[in-house]
């Protein structure tokens, strides 16, 4: 995964961001993009950081993953 994609995380949609060993993951809002949580690729499972290489925004391993970040982000108030 090398550019910006967009995924759909219980009905809301977000957008992945790699940054060198991280990812980004944020909101659209209008033009601009809130950024939301950096999180280290590493501290993905293996088999989320595959579906990332590989683009595909719908495998399960992802999606349960980004859910964890998503419900963090939620429980920080953001």
């Amino acid at each position: 995964m090398d550019e910006e994609m967009s995924i759909t995380i219980d009905s809301e949609d977000y957008v992945l961001r790699p940054e060198g060993d991280s990812l980004r993951l944020g909101r659209r809002m209008g033009g601009d993009t809130a950024w939301l949580d950096d999180v280290e690729l590493a501290s993905l499972p293996a088999d989320a950081r595959i579906a990332l290489d590989r683009g595909n925004t719908s495998d399960a391993a992802l999606l349960l993953a980004l859910r964890g970040v998503v419900a963090a982000e939620v429980r920080r108030g953001g």
